[in-house]
């Protein structure tokens, strides 16, 4: 099958049939997706075609569930299986070291086959730049890099956005968008994804292309950008877990260090919010709340939707969210962009929780519903596709509505509480501009 490549000079391809055309327009370095070639429609880019090795990695994403100063899950497919799966692991004071995937198989699929590798790597040092190449039966990626997050508490910032499903040729706009702040801003350390990344998540051609469209974000210096991954309403199936490497029947819920006083709670809307989830967010957020500057959560469903109706987590999570204090949420879902004033008892309240979001990575966007009383006044809510660039300070959280092109579509600053004590509702107060 033939693949398009820009051609840079810091990729290494191995010796492969070769046929070179010149094609106008901007690629991906090391992107493998059989679209590439068709969207090449401004400027004059010299690309290579190349018949890719069965073995050949491809699809490579980096994954954010646990510790991100010393852990991270490096994964890719190959179209055959395959019997030696590793990642070759360096850093700069020249240490090395080689990495086997543990976690090998066929994705679930009743069409095309191909496998999934995931190498978990560990023990990993903070704040380091580390080079990967992955490598299966000898046919080896590009050259890569990534940084672990500092432990150390400075400035810095994330991406969150939700819905990428349903128009690829969007979706792969985004992703450079992307990848183009990532270029500019090195303190970019993630991107917290909302769910919905594809229609039909039984569909294994439609999360062929995600994963293939998901090499857009890699920026031209071969930063791979870590995913901390949300499951939603249209991620059915056992695929979600294939291809972020959970467990099988992995319950999807999870908390990490962004940094030692940022703290990012990841929730599932499509398993019960009551009971077990319910109670492990009430034990997570009291004990998150004293010891962090900023408590954030992300999810799918919308408590304070911008276009659909409110979904359970406003009865089951919402109360928890109040009583402690979170500092920011972030939901999808809705397929617009939005941010509502502070809430709290189902009103106004400068000391209240802010809820953002809607879902703008490619999927088509609807029209808000402006006029609820939570998106209007110091509130906002509008159409266009967009990711959120979240900065964090000593004294404020900084957010961003970013469209295509660089346009801003929202700013925002959420000051630092007063005080973090868990549980004293209104007393514990912020301000916002």
């Amino acid at each position: 099958m033939s693949r398009v490549f820009e051609l840079r000079g810091r990729w290494r391809f191995l010796p492969v049939a070769i046929t070179v055309a010149l094609l106008s327009g901007v690629g991906i370095p090391g992107h493998t997706d059989d679209s590439a070639g068709t969207e090449q429609a401004n400027g004059a880019a010299t690309v290579v075609e190349i018949e890719l090795h069965p073995l050949q990695p491809r699809q490579w994403r980096l994954i954010w569930t646990s510790d991100p100063t010393r852990e991270a899950t490096l994964s890719w497919s190959t179209r055959e299986a395959g019997s030696r799966h590793v990642v070759h692991l360096s850093s700069a004071d020249g240490t090395s070291q080689v990495v086997t995937a543990t976690h090998n198989g066929a994705y679930t699929s009743s069409g095309d086959t191909l496998f999934y590798h995931h190498a978990r790597l560990e023990n990993l040092r903070p704040d380091t730049r580390y080079e990967v190449v992955m490598e299966s039966d000898w046919q080896r990626s590009p050259d890569f890099y990534f940084r672990t997050a500092p432990r150390e508490d400075r400035p810095f910032s994330i991406l969150f956005g939700g819905d990428s499903r349903s128009d690829p040729a969007m979706r792969r706009q985004v992703n450079r968008l992307m990848a183009e702040l990532t270029q500019r801003d090195p303190q970019i350390r993630c991107f917290a994804h909302g769910g919905d990344y594809i229609n039909t998540g039984s569909s294994f051609a439609q999360w062929r292309q995600w994963l293939t469209d998901h090499e857009h974000t890699v920026t031209d210096g071969g930063r791979l950008l870590p995913i901390v991954p949300t499951r939603g309403n249209h991620d059915i199936g056992p695929l979600f877990e294939e291809v972020f490497g959970f467990p099988a029947g992995d319950t999807n819920y999870y908390a990490l260090d962004l940094s030692p006083q940022v703290r990012l709670v990841t929730l599932n809307t499509e398993i019960s919010l009551a009971g077990d989830q319910r109670a492990w967010l009430a034990e997570e957020l009291a004990a998150s709340r004293p010891r962090y500057r900023f408590l954030l959560a992300q999810y799918h469903r919308p408590a304070y939707p911008a276009v659909k109706r409110p979904g359970a987590a406003k009865q089951h999570w919402v109360p928890l969210f109040e009583q402690h204090n979170v500092d920011l949420v972030c939901e999808a879902d809705g397929h617009v962009i939005k941010r509502t004033v502070p809430i709290r008892e189902d009103k106004f309240d400068p000391a209240g929780v802010v809820y953002i979001g809607e879902g703008g990575l490619g999927v088509p966007q609807r029209q808000p519903k402006s006029e609820r009383w939570y998106l209007r006044d110091s509130g906002m809510s509008a159409r266009g596709h967009h990711v959120h660039v979240l900065t964090f300070t000593g004294e404020a959280i900084e957010g961003r509505g970013v469209g295509l092109g660089g346009v801003l579509l929202d700013e925002f600053r959420r000051a630092r509480r007063q005080r973090v004590d868990s549980g004293v509702g209104r007393r514990n107060e912020s301000a916002d501009r």
